[in-house]
């Protein structure tokens, strides 16, 4: 541990490298599987209700687990959760590179969630407990920056590994998992723990209630907010009529979620899963919200833009992934920025948040049916300058307060409002995309006098393929639809700029954290 005045050791900076790297690994699995669904989908001859458990069990999963886990980081020691997820992630990792079919791929990302709950909060108790004062500006740094990077970077690694197969994009995880356990063991001071006991029952209540609200802000597009618009098929049940899953999932997440705040606050002075007490630390309270409203801004735009690069500008995976690359670039020079900066955590994010909003406008000014890749490149660095300040001080800021007995606690409640805001930001924002593509396509089919019907059904067919079907369109109605996807990029990247506005003016109201 060291103190305020002291210089880390390079042994803790090399510990944090780790960490970071771990870190690195599970936001990755996030993003990566959006690019090799495809070939996954070919190999294993999978429905499409398969694919898309493939891609978003994990995240539910993930969301789900980050109370409970932060709250066994406290208990067992920080350092130590994070090497057992590891091991999770790792041998799930494998369990998905050799499975034979899309059951076992699929029960395989469910169990990666577990693993990756578990590294992130105690990633975040980890950087927090070792490094101080300047030096965990720094270290918080280098741990965002390497979020935002991993973001940019997951659909380029997944666009180059399915040129040799899927399955080396899970397969990759299993070394990376080994050399990250040594560097820990040998870097990181073993983690303080304490005693008490976990309240299972709230944490069932937890678990369910996270859970079921990631579900609905995941899936709320695909089934339907309020009816169902897409059966939802489970084994042998369809729900096919009636009120939508969604509504019903939001309407249980609200009444979990209720019972597991009464819970802990009725035993707050005995061995809560949630001390609801931190809420009264105003940087704790104020800088989840800020939290929240950042997530529902910042990563977004990652969800459609290799979208529109594959489909309207007719780039290959690969290239898409490597479009993306000046976000990773921006992320890290704002790293290396950091740290001869004497702005306060707080004032980097504000910073930070500027950049991202300035960086989104852009985007949208230049998004049009043919913009060059320099000019995507020059929005999307500008925006991974503002997530490499915002994305690590904001938790800066939020953790600068807690009490070092509670860090896991802590950890685990800003990672859940990051990861729910992430995912209410990624709902709307396809929601908007996928609205003004089709709104856009229809008007310039009616423009283009197409018959309502034809029109009507063209629409729907690439909206249902997400554009996919663009490239072997006639050229009339490629061109609309290419210019239609502009457009829906021009309006979320707005968006997006809005909603970080919006985090920056809330940042008015946090005090600067003492220990920041």
């Amino acid at each position: 541990m060291s103190t305020e005045t002291e210089t880390p050791p390079l042994r803790l900076w090399l510990g944090l490298i780790a960490v970071s790297l771990g870190v690195a690994l599970i936001v990755v699995d996030l993003t990566i599987v959006n690019v090799i669904v495809a070939p996954i989908v070919d190999d294993l001859a999978i429905t499409s209700i398969q694919a898309q458990w493939i891609q978003e069990s994990y995240a539910i999963v993930f969301a789900a687990l980050l109370l409970l886990t932060g709250r066994l980081s406290d208990l067992y020691g920080a350092r130590r959760l994070f090497l057992i997820g590891l091991v999770v992630f790792g041998v799930t990792s494998l369990l998905a590179a050799l499975a034979p079919s899309g059951g076992l791929l699929i029960l395989a990302r469910f169990l990666q969630g577990i693993g990756g709950a578990m590294i992130l909060p105690t990633s975040l108790a980890l950087v927090n407990s070792a490094f101080t004062g300047k030096a965990r500006g720094q270290a918080f740094a280098i741990w965002g920056s390497t979020i935002g990077a991993a973001a940019a970077v997951g659909p380029l690694l997944g666009g180059w590994l399915a040129d040799f197969s899927w399955r080396w994009a899970f397969g990759i995880n299993i070394p990376m998992v080994a050399l990250i356990m040594v560097a820990v063991l040998c870097y990181l001071p073993v983690s303080p723990s304490s005693v008490g006991e976990v309240d299972w029952r709230g944490a069932a209540q937890s678990a369910l209630g996270l859970g079921l609200l990631a579900f609905a802000l995941i899936e709320g597009r695909h089934y339907g907010w309020l009816v169902v618009t897409e059966p939802l098929s489970i084994g042998g049940f369809a729900w096919r009529s009636g009120p939508s899953p969604v509504l019903v999932a939001l309407a249980g997440a609200v009444l979990a979620l209720g019972m597991f705040w009464r819970r802990q606050a009725r035993i707050a002075d005995g061995h809560p899963l949630l001390d609801v007490r931190l809420f009264t630390i105003d940087s704790f309270r104020k800088g989840n919200v800020v939290t929240l409203l950042v997530g529902l801004g910042e990563f977004g735009i990652i969800a459609v833009l290799p979208l529109w690069m594959q489909f309207a500008l007719d780039y290959t995976a690969l290239q898409a992934g490597l479009a993306l690359v000046p976000l990773a670039v921006g992320s890290f020079a704002a790293s290396g920025a950091s740290f001869a900066m004497t702005v306060s955590a707080l004032g980097q994010v504000r910073i930070g948040l500027l950049l991202e909003a300035a960086g989104l406008a852009l985007l949208g000014l230049f998004a049009v049916a043919d913009a060059s890749w320099w000019s995507i490149a020059v929005a999307l660095f500008v925006y991974g300058i503002g997530v490499g300040f915002a994305t690590a001080q904001v938790t800066n800021v939020v953790l600068a307060d807690v009490p070092a007995e509670s860090a896991g606690q802590g950890s685990g409640i800003q990672s859940a409002a990051r990861e729910l805001g992430s995912a209410l930001g990624i709902a709307v924002l396809t929601t908007v995309f996928f609205s003004t593509l089709g709104s856009g396509l229809r008007d310039r089919l009616a423009d283009a006098n197409m018959p309502e019907a034809e029109a009507d059904q063209l629409t729907s067919t690439v909206t249902g393929s997400a554009g996919s079907v663009i490239p072997a369109l006639p050229a009339d109605a490629a061109e609309a639809a290419r210019a239609a996807m502009a457009a829906g990029i021009e309006v979320s990247s707005y968006l997006c700029a809005g909603l970080l506005v919006l985090a920056l003016a809330a940042t008015a109201f946090v005090e600067p954290a003492r220990k920041a």
